[in-house]
């Protein structure tokens, strides 16, 4: 089966002359011109007949078409299987340095021969002439003897679970690959990740017990799921840890925080975040799911004449707060460069002056977005945003689990200018039951992106927010199945952006 491709559909004109070079320093431009595209998932979608086998549609800027990509293309290897889910995560950077953008997707469910859920990834190149069209082989990335990521594939590892993607400080590209029902010995469900650096895309394995380069934080245990989460910046990176138990508390959850220096190819870990921690708010507790959500942009202090440090917001969307059972809080901390952290902020709808009301149920934190518009200069209040999403926020007894984003400042106090929307208010759409509202956010430098996977067939769509958006503010981008391109067929069109 060939790629479904249109040109021009937005405009209604001819196809745009393909770029005659990638330019560089533009991010998510596949196809070189300069104008930045956008990758959305329905990881749930039927194809040839399989469902749930996923496929991702990708959106060039400028009007100049729609692409559509699953296992069912010729190009691709491997075909579509009942619930592979396909796009379940997805990345995007310069895997190979030629300018154009490259989209990396995640298909945790995939079965490998007879080992069900193993888990791969394929990263897809882009080129002057678009996505997967310059010749360039499609790669894999997946575990096994004689394969890129090494080890072996065990049922259930999920691989491709997370991503995270970038270049660091010194230009260097990476991609994390999160696998967290990797076993650690007879340690099932421990979790991992993999780190792929440079070109050559060298990887190496790491967990709780790795200390190749440093001793990872935290200690392989049964369900610790390390790697169901990822974040990064040219200087640090994250790993969520939400299964981790501290001491007999179940579930309370962890994160570690790394340095992209190398040993033999291994990160450098810097330390672990928990709530047993002296200088960490909160006490952990059952169910927590400390890190079961992750954002970080770079952070640059009054005065500094670099940007060598972070802001890391973790989501604890299990959090109770005295009586409310899971309200949820984010906590934001600081990390420097010799990689202590510092917290600067707790975040709950609690605080004073923050729009919304606390409620059980709520999960406020189970994902989280992040922007620094200007990582060059002093960071503030209004150049690091922090989108929070609230999925199981309602109304009303008509509107359970409606859900809901909430919008606030990295730097600063957090009620000082954040903004709230919600299906009806600032979310197209009709307010319904279980829309669950800020299940899929993603940031670019200029648009928060909130999809909308569920609800209504006729509200399901990626509505593109500036970030100073005032309260129930309307989109400045809607992308929609059966528009502008995109194919009609959807099942969870929107459940990961980027």
């Amino acid at each position: 089966m060939g790629a479904l491709l249109t040109f021009g559909l937005g405009a209604g004109g001819t196809p745009a002359a393909a770029a005659v070079a990638c330019p560089l320093g533009v991010e998510s431009d596949f196809n070189g011109d300069g104008i930045r595209d956008t990758a959305i998932a329905d990881p749930e979608a039927t194809v040839s007949g399989a469902r749930q086998a996923g496929e991702v549609h990708v959106v060039y800027g400028g009007d100049k078409g729609t692409l559509t990509v699953s296992q069912a293309l010729d190009t691709l290897p491997g075909e579509p299987e009942t619930g592979d889910g396909f796009g379940h995560a997805l990345a995007v950077y310069d895997a190979d340095l030629d300018g154009c953008s490259d989209l990396v997707i995640g298909i945790p469910y995939e079965d490998l021969g007879t080992v069900p859920d193993a888990g791969l990834v394929q990263l897809l190149h882009g080129s002057p002439s678009g996505l997967n069209a310059g010749g360039k082989a499609v790669k894999e990335f997946r575990q096994g003897a004689d394969k890129p990521l090494g080890g072996s594939s065990e049922a259930g590892d999920w691989v491709g679970y997370a991503l995270a993607a970038g270049k660091t400080t010194a230009g260097t590209p990476y991609l994390l690959i999160g696998c967290p029902g990797e076993s650690i010995g007879d340690v099932e469900d421990a979790g991992g990740f993999h780190y792929v650096s440079g070109t050559a895309q060298t990887s190496t394995p790491n967990h709780q017990d790795t200390d190749k380069a440093g001793a990872v934080a935290g200690v392989a245990e049964a369900d610790d799921r390390f790697g169901s989460t990822l974040a990064s910046t040219p200087t640090h990176f994250a790993v969520g840890t939400p299964g981790e138990a501290i001491g007999t508390t179940a579930f309370a959850g962890g994160a570690g925080y790394f340095s992209h220096s190398l040993t033999s190819g291994y990160p450098k870990p810097l330390g672990g975040l928990s709530q047993d921690l002296d200088g960490i708010s909160g006490a952990e507790e059952v169910g927590d799911q400390f890190g079961a959500a992750l954002a970080m942009v770079p952070y640059r202090a009054s005065g500094a004449t670099s940007t060598t440090e972070s802001l890391l917001a973790v989501g604890v969307p299990g959090e109770d707060l005295s009586t409310t059972v899971d309200a949820g809080a984010v906590q934001v901390f600081r990390l420097a460069a010799n990689g202590t952290y510092t917290e600067v902020a707790w975040i709950d709808q609690n605080i004073a002056d923050l729009a919304d009301d606390t409620e059980a149920g709520d999960f406020f934190g189970q994902r989280l977005a992040a922007v620094n518009t200007a990582p060059n200069a002093t960071s503030t209040g209004a150049n690091t945003r922090l989108a929070i999403g609230v999925p199981g926020e309602e109304s009303s007894d008509e509107h359970r689990e409606k859900g809901g984003v909430h919008i606030v400042p990295l730097v600063g106090p957090p009620g000082a200018s954040d903004e709230w929307i919600d299906p009806g208010y600032g979310i197209p759409g009709i307010p319904a039951h279980r829309q669950l509202a800020g299940l899929s956010l993603a940031a670019t430098p200029s648009l928060l992106y909130v999809g909308m996977p569920y609800g209504p067939a006729e509200g399901r769509a990626v509505h593109g927010f500036p970030w100073n958006v005032a309260s129930g503010g309307a989109p400045t981008v809607t992308l929609k199945p059966g528009e502008g391109g995109l194919p009609e067929a959807n099942t969870a069109f929107g459940a990961t952006v980027r």
